[in-house]
């Protein structure tokens, strides 16, 4: 006679395991990661209010706390943290400065910075949002609207 055609073996099969798209989350060496140095930074912070003339030593104070972004890990005070003191830093810069400091970073930097510039306007502060509007303003001369694209698409955040 017949045989019974009406086999169900074909549905165990995982057909994910073989897309080429499928997503898969790269979350590894996180669980270590501090930020921002805040011994560092901080020192650099209060060096770079108490002097600042020196534009100098704020450049170096931003590139202090842009060194070691907590992107991959998922404690969140430590995202606070590092974010504050960006932040910090990013107010003590006077408006003419901006664009000298800008230019100092490399593209990876400046993609960085947008990001934190991005993470500051989810939580505004008493005239934060016009500090970051000036720091948007020259990010976007020196990046391009491709550090706008790339912020908002990357899956890790700061």
């Amino acid at each position: 006679m017949s045989k019974n055609t009406v086999s169900a073996r074909f549905r165990r099969v995982d057909v994910d395991e073989y897309d080429e798209n499928k997503f898969v989350d790269e979350e590894d060496g996180g669980e270590n990661q501090l930020g921002p140095d805040e011994a560092e930074s901080g020192v650099m912070c209060r060096v770079c209010i108490l002097n600042s003339p020196f534009t100098g030593n704020l450049i170096e104070a931003l590139h202090a706390v842009l060194k070691n972004p907590p992107i991959n890990t998922k404690n969140q005070n430590v995202k606070d943290r590092a974010e504050g003191l960006v932040l910090k830093v990013l107010s003590a810069f006077k408006s003419s400065d901006i664009e000298k400091a800008v230019q100092s970073l490399d593209k990876n930097g400046v993609d960085l910075l947008m990001k934190y510039i991005y993470k500051g306007f989810e939580k505004p502060s008493e005239n934060s949002s016009a500090v970051l509007l000036q720091w948007h303003e020259k990010a976007l001369a020196a990046g391009g609207v491709g550090s706008i694209v790339r912020v908002l698409t990357a899956r890790k955040t700061v």
